[in-house]
């Protein structure tokens, strides 16, 4: 069932996370090619769910493809709209658990067609969801250079994101810049290259990440999560770079830290308030699966409970 095209990263240690419940009720918030779904599947009994979202068209054309189970719901939609969707089916506090494996998956990197990739030349396209939105060329070319660069540092962290911008201004007067190679060759020019990183990797990041709207989405939906899940129900969630981590970490340690209510109040009421989640840690790859899969070397895996 689960193409050979993907290795879901970390995938025993994300689902262990979920502590999963038989009859239990589950969201898959990044389905891809269905690696965790699969997993979550095999575990759970004939009266359990699955709801597996994703905004990518041809994973959920896949999915209908691939999978035969009554368990499990396939929403076409980005998971920022979790909460509408959950809410709609009745189940908002009742989710028992919910995986997110953030980023770009393999089948979607592979394919040059979906502008993701700086190693194959393609349509400059980079959405998620190709029914809706502006392509990173279309975007690229109606964006000024300042803000262009701009986007290239904040979601990058690249520091010659304003000569970056300046070049493909540059370039755009000559002619359109329509492909992934055409970028990647642009940006080459100006960032040198890393033994383990193509120099055009932060760039392809920072746009990827400002088309999709996908930082916004994850703190939308971090908040939703308290809603949606039920009193012990987990968060799992795999990030795999820095800038994604940290929006995951900041938010559950903001969740889960203890507060003391205010003084004044009659000494039974003086108690610590009760916070929305327990911090359970973190975990990375092993050096094993590192070394069989170096997608999952920059991964790192954040799990809280709902109290």
């Amino acid at each position: 069932m689960i193409s050979n095209h993907h290795q879901s990263v970390m995938f025993n240690e994300s689902i262990d996370a979920l502590n999963l419940i038989n009859d239990g009720i589950y969201i898959d918030a990044t389905f891809g090619r269905g690696g965790h779904s699969q997993g979550i599947l095999d575990q759970l009994g004939d009266q359990a769910q699955l709801i597996a979202f994703d905004q990518d068209l041809s994973a959920i054309n896949y999915a209908k493809e691939k999978f035969n189970d009554s368990r499990l719901t396939l929403i076409h939609s980005p998971f920022s709209q979790m909460h509408v969707v959950i809410n709609e089916m009745g189940l908002s506090g009742k989710i028992n658990g919910i995986l997110m494996d953030l980023g770009v998956s393999s089948p979607q990197l592979d394919n040059a067609d979906r502008g993701f990739s700086f190693n194959a030349d393609g349509p400059l396209d980079m959405r998620m969801n190709q029914t809706i939105g502006l392509s990173a060329a279309q975007w690229l070319a109606q964006a000024n250079e300042e803000d262009i660069a701009n986007v290239i540092y904040q979601f990058g962290d690249e520091k010659k994101s304003r000569h970056i911008a300046s070049r493909i201004k540059k370039f755009q007067l000559q002619q359109p810049l329509e492909t992934t190679l055409q970028l990647a060759n642009i940006v080459s020019e100006v960032v040198r290259g890393q033994k383990k990183k193509h120099p055009a990797t932060r760039t392809f990041q920072a746009i990827r990440i400002y088309i999709n709207q996908e930082l916004k989405q994850l703190t939308e939906t971090l908040e939703n999560s308290k809603q949606i899940l039920a009193t012990n129900g987990r968060l799992s969630i795999i990030s795999f770079h820095s800038i994604e981590d940290r929006i995951v970490k900041r938010f559950i340690q903001k969740n889960s830290r203890q507060k003391t209510l205010p003084k004044g109040l009659p000494v039974f009421d003086q108690a610590l308030e009760k916070t929305p989640f327990t911090d359970l840690g973190k975990k990375f790859a092993s050096k094993e699966e590192v070394t069989h899969n170096k997608r999952s070397r920059s991964a790192i895996l954040r799990v809280a409970s709902k109290n």
